[in-house]
């Protein structure tokens, strides 16, 4: 099982960027998928989630900014992010869960490798 995390860069204050997570070994659709992010020296924070009925939650940081969705043909989850501030500037993670707490990393047993996302002022 694997999920492959990417779309992360270098962007400007008020930019976009999206993400991508491609899972292989795992069923996008049968999962809730996670978004989250972390910034060096500090801990991991929930961004937002898509779960399995298609149902999603942001944290009160990214919404209405960021969407999340699902492409079950390509077995994608997505991350758009729009209107970037200097404080998302952090390494997004995407990860699988069966749980129902969503918001939590430590009900996620399957991680992506992270992408960068810088936002310059």
């Amino acid at each position: 099982v694997q999920l492959q995390a990417s779309g992360g860069g270098l962007v400007q204050v008020g930019g976009s960027l999206r993400l991508s997570c491609v899972a292989s070994g795992r069923t996008v659709s049968r999962y809730n998928m996670g978004w989250f992010r972390q910034v060096p020296g500090r801990e991991r924070e929930f961004v937002g989630a898509i779960r399995m009925s298609g149902s999603i939650s942001y944290s009160d940081s990214v919404k209405g900014r960021f969407t999340i969705s699902r492409d079950n043909a390509k077995n994608t989850v997505y991350l758009q992010m729009t209107s970037l501030r200097p404080e998302d500037t952090a390494v997004f993670y995407c990860a699988s869960t069966k749980s129902v707490g969503v918001r939590q990393d430590a009900n996620y047993d399957v991680w992506g490798q992270g992408t960068l996302v810088t936002v310059s002022s």
